[in-house]
């Protein structure tokens, strides 16, 4: 089993940045790809980006490429979501997600977390 806890969402004006955390309660980190996605208010749940349990392979989505960036620490057991440049319609409540392959689908993520809420203001 393993427990997600997202951290670091919040308010901030249109060009800013934030910086999401992802803990996991896992031993076997490292063995898990990580992902994040995310949910607009009347929207399905949208994939943002991924990264391999060695974080030498990673996806993004062509919404949020060249702005957000993905990284993880395993030794922390955290996953990163760094995003630079923020618009309007990146306001979503932000999930991380892990599983055991690098995937854009949220059907090959087992494990959730409870999302962090992202707003972005003009």
């Amino acid at each position: 089993q393993v427990q997600l806890v997202e951290s670091g969402g919040g308010l901030v004006q249109a060009g800013g940045s934030l910086r999401l955390s992802c803990a996991a309660s896992v031993r076997t980190f490292s063995t898990y790809a990580m992902g994040w996605f995310r949910q607009a208010p009347g929207k399905e749940r949208e994939f943002v980006t991924a990264i391999s349990g060695s974080a030498t392979n990673t996806h993004y989505a062509d919404s949020v490429k060249g702005r957000f960036t993905i990284s993880r620490d395993n030794a922390k057991n955290t996953v990163y979501l760094q995003m630079n440049s923020l618009k309007l319609e990146d306001t979503a409540v932000y999930y991380c997600a892990a599983g055991k392959i690098v995937s854009r689908l949220r059907q090959d993520y087992n494990y959730w977390g409870q999302g962090t809420q992202v707003t972005v203001s003009s």
